[in-house]
């Protein structure tokens, strides 16, 4: 097939399922790549897989400082409202290609991109997540709280309300405009329904077990949570939990991260200073040094809230280190409970107590870390996710009209 993909990701899970995706696409298929400047081109690189790597430029509008900071959500409407007119550009000159389907992944601005509903050309769209932000409750954070006045304020603010409709109704007209739609877990199924009312398609994602794999590096007393420092990411529930093993035999904690909010930075600073947990925040990592993290640790506890699928457990057990995550979402299509990790309810205690059982004895970590690895190998390679995408991109592209 004769194929284009749009995308404006980041760094992170997102591109890395573009990037093994597209790199096994191009070995049998054509392939062109469309994108904004403000994508993340340098890490998991497409270039080296597609004929053309376009793209076009985006440039957000300069946000206001104090104290005209209440400004700031019209103007990311302002931008949501460029974006669609910019994609229409894009979307006119990818029918204009005549390639066979589009597939497309998400933008960071406004999820659902808005050249969906723009294309003549049929269009699989891989939905990893609605935005979240309109869909589940904020979650509280000391810096986040708001004085009387700015309460009041917020009343009457019409720029929230602005952002919040313009997203909406751009992302779900850009969602129910695809040919096809497929998303990375049933979790995510069950939400793209309740969101859009569709039935999408699941695409289950892999792991490369030649990157992520056993180095038979010794041990160090530590456990590693890996995500972009955001409060959605649960590194506040594992800071809580550790600080309730008693400290001789409490692990330390390393926290990598793609993404940082300095915020949420220092929130968790302060947090992991008062409980008494030490932590080593690190940023930007490379590959082979996330590799060596996850073989360096005695196992990976993974705390966000909902994720939706979530690469770190599969790509922990792929390196031989059992993972303690929790009982929802994506997560319980990952982790085999007391095969490959454990699964434990949303509570410090729960979390604490399955994490020092599994510190505690190093042959069951061992047998764990062992099971994790046959289960990623078996049931979860990139071949066989990639050629269920294959059938729904030439599922699409028998579409046109």
């Amino acid at each position: 097939m004769n194929l284009a993909i749009y995308h404006n990701l980041p760094s992170g899970g997102g591109k890395r399922a573009l990037f093994d995706m597209a790199r096994r696409l191009a070995e049998r298929h054509e392939i062109d790549v469309y994108t904004l400047s403000t994508a993340e081109h340098d890490f998991c690189d497409l270039r080296p897989y597609c004929r053309q790597h376009v793209v076009f430029p985006f440039q957000p509008l300069p946000l206001a400082r104090r104290p005209f900071g209440r400004l700031n959500q019209g103007i990311r409407s302002a931008d949501l409202l460029r974006l669609d007119a910019l994609q229409r550009r894009v979307a006119a000159r990818i029918d204009d290609g005549g390639y066979d389907v589009v597939f497309v992944h998400n933008c960071q601005f406004g999820q659902s991109p808005s050249l969906l509903k723009f294309l003549r050309t049929p269009s699989v769209y891989y939905c990893q997540e609605p935005p979240r932000q309109l869909y589940e409750p904020p979650l509280e954070r000391p810096y986040n709280r708001l004085s009387t006045l700015q309460h009041l304020g917020k009343l009457v603010d019409p720029f929230p309300g602005l952002y919040r409709r313009t997203l909406r109704r751009l992302d779900r007209a850009n969602t129910l405009a695809a040919t096809i739609v497929l998303v990375n877990s049933h979790y995510s199924r069950e939400t793209v329904y309740r969101t859009y009312g569709i039935f999408a398609h699941v695409g289950h994602l892999g792991v490369d077990t030649e990157l992520f794999r056993p180095l038979s590096l010794d041990k160090e007393p530590l456990v590693v949570s890996v995500g972009a420092l955001t409060p959605n990411k649960g590194f506040d529930l594992v800071i809580r939990s550790l600080a309730q093993i008693e400290a001789p035999q409490r692990p330390g904690l390393t926290i990598i991260s793609n993404y940082v909010d300095t915020a949420e930075h220092g929130y968790l600073r302060d947090l992991a200073g008062a409980s008494g947990v030490a932590v080593d925040f690190r940023a930007g990592v490379s590959d082979d040094a996330l590799v060596e993290a996850y073989n360096r640790a005695l196992l990976t506890v993974y705390a966000p809230i909902m994720e939706p699928f979530g690469f770190v457990p599969l790509e922990s057990m792929a390196c031989g280190t059992p993972v303690v995550g929790i009982n929802e979402a994506g997560m319980r299509e990952t982790i085999v409970h007391k095969a490959t990790g454990l699964l434990v309810e949303r509570d410090p205690e729960h979390l604490a107590t399955a994490v020092a059982s599994l510190a505690s004895d190093p042959g069951r970590r061992a047998s764990l870390g062992n099971q994790g690895r046959a289960y990623v190998q078996t049931e979860w390679r990139w071949d066989r996710s990639v050629q269920d995408v294959e059938n729904h991109l030439s599922s699409a592209a028998y579409r046109r009209p």
